[in-house]
């Protein structure tokens, strides 16, 4: 009876279980903060050891990049983050709102980001890392659960855009920062 069943409903019941269980990664993986929330703020030492504190930069446009030296698609995105912040990098006047690319590295060793950060160009100042992988501070406070990972926030501290491709960083800057 059972062997008929399976027979009859087995394709079914498979497909259904793999569904699910692609819908639960999903739902896993993806990003804890969605537009329209605020971006938790955080503090964490840069390279040269100086404490940064994501409110340092209210005012401007934030791109918080997640990203690890041992990540080929991270890496593979890398220049176009590079072009853009060539781009549009800037400090804030006060009257009008720059762009900065801040990066945390979701890592295990230290030497390796800093060598990434070098062979990529990465000539931001504004670098961070998360030495325990997923489980570190800024990962957890984030919910970041793969990378690469990024947020796009406005001067206001609010997230207006989250994994946006190359091309739609590149029209959302060219439409926010020339409108101020």
């Amino acid at each position: 009876m059972m062997t008929a069943f399976l027979k009859k409903y087995g394709f079914w019941i498979l497909a259904g279980g793999l569904l699910l269980a692609l819908f639960g990664k999903y739902l896993y993986l993806k990003p804890r903060f969605v537009q329209g929330e605020v971006a938790p703020p955080f503090s964490a030492p840069l390279r040269d050891r100086t404490t940064f504190s994501l409110k340092d930069l209210k005012g401007d446009y934030i791109l918080l990049d997640f990203w690890g030296s041992w990540c080929g698609p991270c890496r593979q995105a890398n220049p176009g983050l590079v072009r853009l912040y060539k781009e549009f990098g800037r400090e804030g006047s006060g009257q009008k709102p720059g762009f900065h690319v801040v990066s945390v590295g979701v890592e295990t060793n230290h030497q390796r980001w800093e060598k990434a950060i070098q062979e990529d160009g990465m000539v931001w100042p504004y670098h961070v890392t998360d030495t325990d992988l997923f489980k570190g501070e800024i990962a957890r406070l984030y919910g970041v659960k793969s990378i690469p990972t990024s947020y796009l926030i406005n001067p206001d501290g609010l997230i207006i855009g989250v994994n946006l491709s190359e091309e739609k960083l590149h029209d959302e800057l060219t439409e926010r920062l020339a409108a101020n």
